[in-house]
């Protein structure tokens, strides 16, 4: 499914007559008048409905003699909403390419010559910074506390902060004074805004 039906259907389902009428064809397939009376609704407001649903794929239809019957597109209904969200779209390449260029700014901002010039404030942009300074570690590898501090001291003297904060954002683990960057997804920090 495109990004434009997804749409499309999602605002084909957002209706109560148009629930109603998948509703009933759940039970068997139907014609316009059918469904009309089974409805209390007229049969130019069935008709209307079932054009609608037909162009976003939820129904079909077929000729059965003097009448088009309509029958639900359990197919499409069998998809999940998971797998429908999980479809890559131009506009999530969109979101990679922005996201990019911020983390890119960021960067920018905050190092000067390899050293940190100062701890951002705000949680995003401070996870960026710790996930860049985390790029020092090897992932696998045991680290001493003093280790730690002597990696982070080349990008910020307040190591101690830095070294806390990156435990608290996971992206650095402690386990009886031994550290290990966290790896996620082949050895990758977790991405920013989590």
């Amino acid at each position: 499914m495109t990004e434009q039906e997804t749409i499309g259907f999602f605002k084909c389902l957002a209706d109560k007559s148009r629930l109603a009428i998948l509703k009933s064809l759940m039970e068997e397939d139907m014609y316009v008048e059918r469904l009309a009376e089974r409805l209390g609704i007229t049969s130019a407001t069935v008709s209307f409905h079932l054009k609608k649903l037909e162009e976003a794929g939820a129904v079909t239809s077929r000729k059965d003699q003097y009448y088009t019957m309509y029958s639900i597109n359990k197919p499409l209904f069998g998809v999940r909403i998971i797998d429908i969200l999980g479809e890559k779209t131009s506009e999530s390449e969109a979101q990679k390419e922005r996201e990019k260029a911020y983390r890119e700014k960021v960067i920018a901002s905050f190092f000067e010559y390899g050293r940190l010039k100062s701890i951002p404030t705000q949680r995003k942009k401070e996870r960026i910074v710790l996930e860049e300074i985390a790029k020092a570690f090897q992932a696998g590898r045991e680290y001493t506390e003093r280790e730690v501090n002597i990696i982070i001291a080349d990008y910020h003297d307040d190591f101690c902060t830095i070294r806390r904060d990156m435990i608290s954002e996971g992206i650095m683990t402690r386990e009886r004074s031994i550290y290990r960057k966290a790896e996620r997804n082949g050895g990758d920090p977790e991405p920013a805004g989590r």
